[in-house]
């Protein structure tokens, strides 16, 4: 991540950018800026060096603030070093203009660097933020990074391409996270077995790659059942037999930005110190076909005994998930779990790629859930849970379908009460991140590619609800 700095006077060198609201633009005197949000312009000062207005609107709010910087930023990437003047901002807005331009200015660490003519590489490696109050910015700024750091590590997982972040290495990667306070468990396939990980080990079936599930547990600071993640990390996806088209299959690497996620979260909450114990449960595997793929029409048990029918093998998060949600229900006792996944194409067509679809069996975890998305600019959207879906799963031949078999149906919705049914009576959300995981283009809060999408939404979440034992 870039090195963020506070201070109180402009520095002598580098690139300047101006925070400024509509009632603000015109007094600039540079024709065509108006301080909109969205709206940036970027010149050379009298002195030669690069001079960037960004607008906030008609009122600063902390969304406006990080935007406004993301696209100041987007502006100064070839400099060494760019100063945001956010001085007449309070110290709390001041410090999400550090968020927006961490987000923006990332970039992922194997990227090769720009051939074009008319692209130039990026250099920058610090930001300065010009604030009235440099210690209250400050404070603030040590609550939110470690959130920013999370969403950056997350991105970093989803870049990776499928032959390099294998489950096995996925799983390597994750034993880094030690070295903040994190325990860190890996379950190999031996021990899927042993414990009766049945739907997830016949999605990996069809891979020389074995599976793994891996547990990040962060102690906290009082003693309560854990707040647990659950994330589906399918590595690469191929549909199985059920085979994907050829085009947009590239994108599937992308298949475990849910776990990747809840790594994130996990990372935030050590880098913070978090008094709320929390766990993380990450199934990962590979989807592939061979010749012992799983077929359509098998029956496989998961851990809790329920007996599944596979309709589609193409529908393999659900019984990775499915695994994972029972075996955290029952040996954690979570006081609330929430998934994470990018489970269903239905989720995009319902809400295309601007927000998550949202879950829940319980209206407050729901509610605080769609708060902490609204907070960090991940938001959701709620959708229905009705029994009716469940009827649609039901199978003549085991407890439960994967998904059905008909056409034309909101499979988001069919996902949602299958995993359900493995949640059990533990307060449960479900995050259908399709979607959201990646943006196509560059935009205020990244460049195009992985997003990082619910690694600050769950870190805020937590401070928002579960940071007291009596939560």
């Amino acid at each position: 991540m870039i090195t963020v700095r506070f201070r109180r006077r402009m520095p002598e060198k580098g690139a300047r950018a101006v925070l400024a609201g509509a009632e603000a633009g015109p007094g600039f005197g540079i024709a065509g800026f108006m301080g909109k949000a969205g709206e940036a312009l970027a010149q050379h000062d009298g002195a030669g060096r690069r001079f960037i207005l960004a607008g906030l609107g008609d009122t600063a709010t902390a969304r406006s603030v990080r935007e406004a910087a993301g696209l100041a930023t987007s502006h100064a990437l070839a400099e060494d070093r760019l100063a945001i003047d956010a001085r007449a901002l309070p110290a709390a807005l001041a410090a999400e203009a550090a968020v927006g331009a961490a987000l923006r200015a990332w970039r992922f660490s194997r990227a090769p660097e720009p051939k074009g003519d008319d692209e130039a590489p990026m250099r920058l490696a610090r930001v300065d933020i010009v604030v009235a109050d440099k210690r209250q910015a400050g404070a603030v700024w040590d609550m939110l990074r470690p959130g920013v750091e999370g969403a950056l590590f997350a991105r970093e997982l989803v870049t990776e391409p499928g032959n390099v972040l294998t489950p096995h290495r996925f799983a390597a990667r994750l034993r880094e996270l030690e070295a903040h306070g994190l325990a860190v468990e890996v379950m190999g396939r031996r021990a899927l077995r042993e414990a009766g990980f049945g739907a997830m080990l016949g999605v990996a079936q069809g891979s020389a790659e074995p599976p793994a599930v891996v547990v990040l547990r962060w102690k906290g600071k009082f003693e309560a059942p854990p707040v647990a993640f659950v994330g589906k990390g399918i590595t690469f996806d191929t549909g199985g037999i059920s085979i994907k088209p050829a085009a947009g299959m590239w994108d599937m690497r992308a298949d475990m930005a849910g776990a990747a996620a809840c790594a994130g979260a996990m990372l935030a909450l050590a880098l913070r110190r978090s008094p709320c114990p929390a766990v993380a449960v990450l199934g990962l595997a590979e989807n592939a076909i061979g010749a012992e793929a799983q077929r359509p029409s098998d029956v496989v048990r998961a851990v809790d005994g329920t007996t599944i029918e596979v309709i589609d093998t193409d529908a393999e998060g659900r019984l990775v998930l499915a695994d994972c949600l029972a075996w955290t229900a029952k040996r954690f006792k979570p006081r609330a779990m929430i998934d994470l996944a990018t489970l269903t194409g239905s989720i995009v067509t319902a809400l295309g790629h601007h927000r998550a679809g949202l879950f829940a069996t319980d209206a407050a975890l729901a509610a605080q859930a769609a708060a902490a998305g609204e907070a960090v600019d991940e938001p959701l959207w709620p959708m229905p849970l009705d029994e009716g879906y469940e009827e649609a799963i039901r199978s003549d031949i085991a407890d439960l379908r994967n998904c059905s078999p008909e056409r034309m149906q909101p499979d988001a919705c069919h996902a949602a009460a299958f995993l359900k049914h493995f949640a059990g009576d533990v307060k449960w959300a479900h995050l259908d991140i399709a979607g959201v995981e990646a943006r196509e283009e560059d935009e205020a809060l990244g460049p195009r590619g992985a997003t990082g999408f619910g690694a600050r939404l769950l870190d805020r979440l937590v401070s928002l609800r579960f940071e007291t034992p009596d939560d």
